[in-house]
This record gives structure tokens, C-alpha cells and sequence, in this order.
């Protein structure tokens, strides 16, 4: 590590850093989905049968079984616990769509952060590569006539070694955002599905005397009453 800072200067010393930074962000964003769960999908369906079937509580009691922070369990909650409460439709699905958009912009935090490191650690490296140049023939010029060719060669290997550097952290890091971000997308995508299942599969249970001709069959049977 010591030869490789020696070698490849500030530059390197800078993509070392950010790899540091990258793996963190890995890290973290792997403990947080793990945490969540975000790859189930069984629990809400089982959830969703039960409110299609009009078990309403049993339905609740289903998504309350997985973890208290999974987005997609919240959002489906806020949805049939609006629309049990019979708060007007319109004003339920934006309460749902507010907090499905609060749950994503959760998911996606420091993901811009990773692929910015993937974008800038080639482009640093190429630098660090064109600063070496630089260098080398500047030393070739201060030798005159007495050129030697390990001279020259020995100074591109160097400054070629910024490029490599950048690349190794750059390529790790591009796999694990593009594979992070696959997985935000398709809980999004989970989330959509589940919370407009339960609004069209939502029946609401209306009493007797809410049903269209009650009140014509109650008259009729009472005037034939004797």
C-alpha cells in the first residue's frame, strides 16, 4: 500500500478514499435491506387474499407479522386503514402515494453518492495517468542527450498505475449501484402493485339500510301488514 502511494501520488491516495467511501455505502445499504426484508413478496399476497375474501382484520394482522419499517407493509397498513375508516378515496390514495414516495427516497439515500464514486474514479485516474505523462517527459526533455529509455518507461508504468486504480474502484462500485438500484425499483414496483390491489379489491360492507330498495321493500311489507 505504501509502494502504491509512492507510485501513484495524491490521485491515488484520493480513489483510495473513495473506495473506502464505496464500501461503506455497500455495506450500509445491504444491512438496511436486509433489515427491511424488501425482498418478500409471499406476506402480501397472503395479506391481499384476505382483504379481497373481506377478512379485513386478519389482513392487517398479516402485515403487522413482518417488520414494523417494511415500506411496502406501511403503505398497504395507511391504505386499508383509510379506506376502513371510510376517509374519502381521493384523499387515502395521496396519503399513500406520499408515503410511498417517503419510503423510496429512503431506499435510494446514498446511491447517487456510489454511482458518482463509479463515475469519477476512472476519470480521476485518467488524470492521475496524464499528470504522469507529464512528468515522465518532463524528466525525458531535463536529460538532453543522455535520454534513457528506462527512464521513460518506468514513468509511464507509473503514471499508468493511476488509471488501474481508478478502474478497480470504479467497476465494483457500478455493479453493486446498478444491482442496489435494481432492487429499489423492483420494491417500488411491489409497492404500486400491492397498494392498488387494495383499492380495487377494497368492498366496502354496507348495513341494510344503505341497501338500494330497502326502503321500498320495508313499505311494501308493511302495507300488507293487516
Amino acid at each position: 500500500m505504501v509502494q502504491l502511494l509512492q507510485h501513484g501520488g495524491p490521485v491515488v491516495l484520493v480513489l483510495l478514499l473513495m473506495s473506502v467511501v464505496a464500501t461503506t455505502i455497500i455495506v450500509a445499504k445491504l444491512l438496511q435491506f436486509r433489515l427491511l426484508g424488501i425482498a418478500r413478496r409471499d406476506v402480501f399476497d397472503e395479506s391481499l387474499r384476505q382483504w379481497r375474501e373481506g377478512d379485513r382484520q386478519l389482513a392487517l394482522g398479516e402485515l403487522r407479522s413482518v417488520s414494523s419499517r417494511h415500506p411496502v407493509a406501511q403503505v398497504m397498513d395507511a391504505g386499508m386503514q383509510g379506506l376502513l375508516a371510510e376517509k374519502p378515496d381521493a384523499i387515502v390514495r395521496e396519503e399513500v402515494a406520499r408515503m410511498a414516495r417517503n419510503h423510496l427516497e429512503e431506499l435510494r439515500s446514498w446511491l447517487h453518492a456510489l454511482e458518482l464514486i463509479a463515475s469519477l474514479s476512472p476519470l480521476l485516474g485518467l488524470l492521475g495517468t496524464v499528470m504522469g505523462m507529464i512528468e515522465a517527459f518532463q524528466q525525458l526533455e531535463s536529460a538532453g542527450n543522455q535520454v534513457d529509455p528506462a527512464l521513460l518507461s518506468g514513468g509511464i508504468w507509473q503514471a499508468l498505475l493511476t488509471t488501474a486504480v481508478g478502474l478497480v474502484v470504479a467497476i465494483p462500485a457500478l455493479v453493486a449501484h446498478q444491482w442496489l438500484e435494481r432492487r429499489v425499483e423492483r420494491c417500488a414496483h411491489t409497492m404500486e402493485d400491492c397498494a392498488t390491489r387494495v383499492f380495487t379489491t377494497f368492498q366496502p360492507v354496507r348495513s341494510s339500510r344503505h341497501l338500494p330498495g330497502t326502503e321500498q321493500l320495508t313499505h311494501n311489507l308493511a302495507g300488507q301488514a293487516p
